[in-house]
């Protein structure tokens, strides 16, 4: 290209960034790689344009064609950056996913997405689609949004010539296809979020296959590297810093917390180099891997093959080469002195199991071992045994492996199990990926990152759970009852809360409900029962108790005050589909204490029963006994040895 040409596209550039025509502005697209620079490169003319409509953000945060120490500044800038801070939900053992909530369109329309970051495209079910499944929430309306615009067609994307509208398609592993058009609109991220809300382009989708068409969740966040990508979106607009991180919960808690944007990072976090240009996904250098501290026999090239060591948090459980996956299979194995290896929970898969290892996840490093992951710079992170492993659903006490074989393929895949309770900071910008170990319920709090949420921008939030001008009730103290146990002993806690939303319109919503109060309150759905939901007045009344897990008799002292404080300090939060509510009574319910008379019928009651079961296994014994003594015949010699039968269950 001349110097001439050079001169006048640049010149062109300049006009159009300063004219009335700067909301549209040429953005150039990398042949070799996809990427879209912004006007600032525009003077790189060699590239083809794809024009998109933009919108003239403030004056500070605006791309200058004249400033020659522009970049450095909004390197500089981009610290100082808002973020989204945002919820998920769901877990990996019941859902295979985790997810977050996006608000899109004026006014907004709620969709529950799965954290991606494998994809590149954000979609949603559209409102035309002809092949959707039934999802969490009703499908994205563009009629009923005054901000939406459909992506016109130009020689930079592929389009419907019906339509004359960008579209875009997409197809997964598992063989799951996703096809529609791509809009513009307005999304929100949440009432957590410091980031207000940014025009952004997702796909509208008009046809799903597969695991997408059968799912609950509604779509897919895209947090990959690409030109649709949300991240990469919001990082263009430069309203966030080129970075962003994940926190899944654990084993049996779920949830988590996800940021769009820069954080401080904790001087403990462990940090892996993630070479942009190794793949299209995000990776990193893993060198080796230890077993209850002893190295995998293993050349560091085996986690290096095709893609190199990914990390897909849309993926669920973990993926290693051959090579790798049976010296990790064998290593552990053998550390494993104490437990037996069973069969999987479905016969359909050989997934490997082992039973004897109790049911309390903070116990499982007593049976398992710590795993170690070695990076290129000689870096290290221990991962714990629910790291790797998941509950075997029909067996109690006994887990499963939750890394398998890649089949063929030699890439090195690490999903959603590899990261449980492991804040995951994707720093795009400096080219690498850090791991800090917490427990990502707690995440707020252990970064030292106020609960509070900002103000909420207008027609995008949801609400808290009492009225803006009420003030905090701080939760009352309950002295112990139980003292021989040392605290208090808690059979249940009940709430109640008010909706100024009709009973009717409220009444399909309560599973969810439901859903989002176990994630408020740090406990698992299955705790959360509803005990009455009524109407009143305009409104709805419904009660709730919160009861305890499964594999305990009651709730702890410090869970149940956790609840308590979180209920009367209203840091339970739920979107604006939920209306406006108040907390009107809550209690902390003991277990009733029983009389002497009681307490002596229920010895009596015990005695009744051993004293019939051991009637019934001394004349169990017995037909055993005849039974063996009529198939030993008197000519049998007397040194014969005879076969000892299994005793079956009686």
């Amino acid at each position: 290209m001349s110097r001439e040409w050079t001169q006048l596209v640049s010149a062109v550039c300049l006009f159009l960034y300063l004219s009335e025509f700067g909301p549209w502005i040429a953005l150039a697209i990398s042949g070799d790689t996809g990427d879209i620079l912004l006007s600032k490169n525009c003077h790189q003319g060699a590239r083809p344009a794809m024009i998109l409509p933009l919108y003239r953000s403030d004056p500070d945060s605006s791309v200058s064609a004249v400033n020659p120490h522009r970049k450095l500044q909004r390197s500089v800038e981009s610290r100082r950056r808002s973020n989204a801070r945002m919820r998920l939900y769901d877990d990996l053992l019941l859902h295979g996913y985790y997810t977050t909530r996006l608000w899109i369109g004026t006014p907004p329309q709620r969709f529950a997405l799965i954290v991606d970051t494998g994809s590149t495209v954000t979609y949603v079910p559209c409102s035309t689609c002809e092949h959707c499944g039934r999802h969490q929430d009703p499908k994205f309306q563009p009629d009923l949004s005054s901000t939406y615009q459909p992506v016109k067609c130009s020689s930079s994307c592929n389009c419907d010539d019906n339509r004359m509208q960008c579209v875009y398609e997409r197809q997964y592993a598992e063989m799951s296809t996703s096809s529609g058009v791509l809009g513009e609109d307005v999304i929100a991220f949440g009432n957590q979020s410091e980031l207000t809300p940014q025009r952004a382009v997702f796909g509208c989708e008009n046809a799903e296959t597969g695991d997408l068409y059968s799912q609950h969740a509604d779509g897919i966040i895209g947090l990959g590297r690409g030109d649709l990508s949300i991240v990469d979106q919001l990082v263009e607009k430069n309203v966030i810093g080129d970075s962003f991180s994940l926190c899944y919960g654990g084993m049996d808690v779920g949830g988590g917390a996800m940021v769009l944007g820069g954080i401080s990072p904790p001087s403990d976090m462990v940090f892996a180099y993630s070479d942009p240009g190794r793949s299209p996904y995000y990776n990193i250098d893993l060198k080796e891997m230890r077993v209850a501290g002893k190295r995998l026999p293993l050349k560091p090239s085996v986690f290096d093959g095709k893609h190199g060591t990914i990390l897909d948090s849309g993926t669920t459980y973990a993926y290693l080469p051959e090579a790798a996956f049976h010296a990790f299979k064998d290593a552990v194995k053998k550390e494993l002195h104490s437990l037996k290896q069973i069969n999987g929970p479905d016969p359909n898969y050989h997934d490997i199991c082992f039973s004897g290892a109790g049911n309390s996840v903070s116990e499982l490093s007593k049976s398992f071992p710590v795993v170690d992951m070695v990076f290129g710079n000689g870096a290290k992170l221990s991962l714990s045994p629910e790291n790797y492993l998941f509950r075997h659903s029909k067996v109690r006490g006994a887990y499963c492996l939750g890394i398998f074989q890649n089949g063929k393929d030699p890439s090195t895949l690490l999903g959603g199990i590899f990261v449980r309770n492991i804040l995951v900071t994707y720093d795009r910008e400096h080219t690498k990926v850090g791991f800090w170990k917490t427990n990502c319920s707690e995440l707020w709090e252990r970064l030292h990152i106020s609960g509070a949420p900002p103000p909420m921008p207008p027609n995008s939030e949801g609400t808290n759970m009492t009225e803006a001008s009420e003030p905090p009730v701080a939760a009352p103290s309950i002295s112990p009852q139980d003292s021989h146990t040392g605290g208090l002993q808690i059979a249940r806690v009940t709430f109640v809360i008010i909706f100024n939303i009709s009973y009717s319109d409220m009444k399909p919503h309560i599973t969810e409900l439901a859903e989002l109060i176990a994630h408020e309150l740090y406990v698992n759905t299955s705790q959360v029962q509803l005990m009455n939901f009524t109407s009143i007045g305009n409104g709805s009344l419904s009660s709730w108790a919160i009861i305890p897990g499964a594999s305990a008799d009651y709730i702890s002292n410090t869970t149940a005050m956790s609840i308590i404080a979180r209920l009367t300090n209203h840091h339970v939060q739920l979107p604006s589909t939920f209306g406006s509510y108040k907390l009107v009574d809550w209690k902390a319910e003991v277990p009733p204490e029983r009389s002497w008379w009681q307490q002596y019928y229920m010895v009596l009651g015990l005695a009744a029963m051993l004293t019939l079961l051991l009637g019934l296994l001394s004349f169990a014994t017995f037909l055993i006994w005849k039974s063996r003594q009529q198939t030993l015949h008197s000519y049998k010699p007397v040194d014969e040895a005879v076969p000892e039968q299994e005793l079956q269950p009686l």
